[in-house]
């Protein structure tokens, strides 16, 4: 399959040694756990001109440093109208951190900043609407997260497919639309990294608390093979 990845960021230049840029993560993983999908990069947050939906069999939003409601970042406003114009034409989209934020926004739901602050370190989501693309089958997963707002309230016709003691939307599904928190594509040494370039942002116990969790294994493996079979269900 033929997944094009509209990429919103990139990685800082001081941490791109670590693990690439943040399409370079995205194909490292899928080439190691899903390699029947194939992607064609769109430099979105860059300049790229947005693609037409139908131009590939699925679409990977990725996650960024912006947030759905910043003034002012025609990218995001535009991106937003792709979204509801894929969504029209059943086109699958799966979206990480801010895409499945932006998925929400886009489609009638709402993002706010997180009243109890920043989620970072791994975090364990419990699985409430297992689905047949989720196989392997698990009740819960666990990820990598950072982020400061999350979904609060689903587009109509969505299901919450997963909540976590952070995000009570740790994952949701509407038909074609699938939105994960949670970054199956970062590692603990990156993770590390953004850690400790904000600690003054995210606050220093928050930030301890974080790091300890990083040797905590995480299921990237399993929502790798999720997010492939999502895909090859909805093409």
């Amino acid at each position: 399959m033929h997944i094009g990845l509209l990429a919103c960021d990139h990685v800082a230049d001081d941490l791109v040694a670590i693990a690439g840029d943040y399409a370079d993560m995205f194909e490292r993983l899928f080439a190691r756990h899903a390699p029947e999908l194939s992607f064609v990069r769109h430099d979105v947050v860059g300049g790229d001109p947005l693609p037409d939906p139908a131009s590939a069999d699925g679409w990977l939003v990725t996650g960024s440093r912006h947030g759905v409601h910043d003034q002012g970042v025609t990218w995001i406003d535009e991106l937003a109208d792709f979204v509801r114009r894929a969504d029209a034409q059943d086109a699958p989209m799966v979206g990480i951190c801010f895409g499945h934020q932006l998925f929400a926004s886009a489609l009638g739901g709402e993002v706010q900043r997180a009243g109890q602050g920043w989620g970072v370190g791994v975090h364990e989501a419990s699985v409430e609407h297992p689905t047949d693309w989720m196989q392997p089958a698990s009740s819960a997963y666990r990820l990598l997260v950072s982020h400061q707002d999350q979904v609060v309230r689903l587009p109509e016709g969505a299901t919450r497919v997963a909540t976590s003691r952070h995000a009570p939307v740790a994952a949701f599904q509407r038909d074609n639309v699938l939105g994960f928190q949670g970054h199956p594509e970062f590692t603990p040494p990156y993770a590390e990294a953004l850690l400790s370039e904000r600690v003054e942002r995210i606050g220093a116990p928050v930030v301890e608390a974080a790091r300890a969790s990083l040797d905590t294994t995480t299921d990237h493996p399993i929502v790798a093979r999720w997010i492939a079979r999502f895909f090859t269900a909805y093409a």
